[in-house]
């Protein structure tokens, strides 16, 4: 592992939960935080189902593919290969993102070390989901960090679409 991999994997796992503790209001909008040099995404949504449902779709491949097929057509049947345990790989929507799994709370957390097929060789980010119940539903804080500086805006807005819109469609 990289020093720089490591040192993104012990920044979420040391400070990470600190902010997942902070209490955020109910809403449909997600915030973006920004770092200094552009290169984190925290982003707050909530999802009217529980946490389990929520874990579920993020770790099935059959349900993630359903949930993006749901919401946009480019994409096949079975674009997402999920193997659900710790140090699993991954490959979602037809192989343009992939990575590793690298923890996993049931109903309460996942931890990916991600990056896209077009990104430098051996480059990684780190995103975590933090689940928590609130009311009826899941309140999901995301937090994604270290990758390459530039891609804030796009990745940001690539999340709400293909993450969080898609999720609130498909559980409609």
């Amino acid at each position: 592992m990289s020093v720089i991999a490591a040192f993104f994997i012990a920044f979420v796992f040391l400070h990470a939960p600190a902010s997942a503790q902070k209490k955020y209001p109910m809403t449909e909008k997600v915030n973006n935080a920004d770092s200094a040099k552009g290169i984190t995404i925290h982003q707050s949504t909530y999802i009217k189902v529980d946490p389990a449902q929520v874990y579920h779709v993020l770790l099935s491949s059959a349900e993630f593919s359903a949930c993006t097929k749901k919401s946009f057509d480019m994409f096949s049947d079975s674009s997402a290969k999920i193997d659900p345990m710790l140090g699993g790989a991954f490959s979602l929507f037809d192989g343009h993102i992939t990575g590793r799994i690298l923890e996993l709370v049931p109903d309460q957390r996942i931890v990916e070390a991600w990056r896209v097929v077009d990104w430098p060789v051996g480059v990684y980010s780190i995103a975590r989901f933090d689940l928590s119940a609130e009311g009826k539903g899941t309140r999901v804080i995301f937090e994604h960090i270290g990758f390459p500086e530039g891609l804030k805006e796009h990745l940001s807005v690539g999340w709400q679409q293909h993450y969080w819109d898609a999720m609130t469609k498909y559980f409609q």
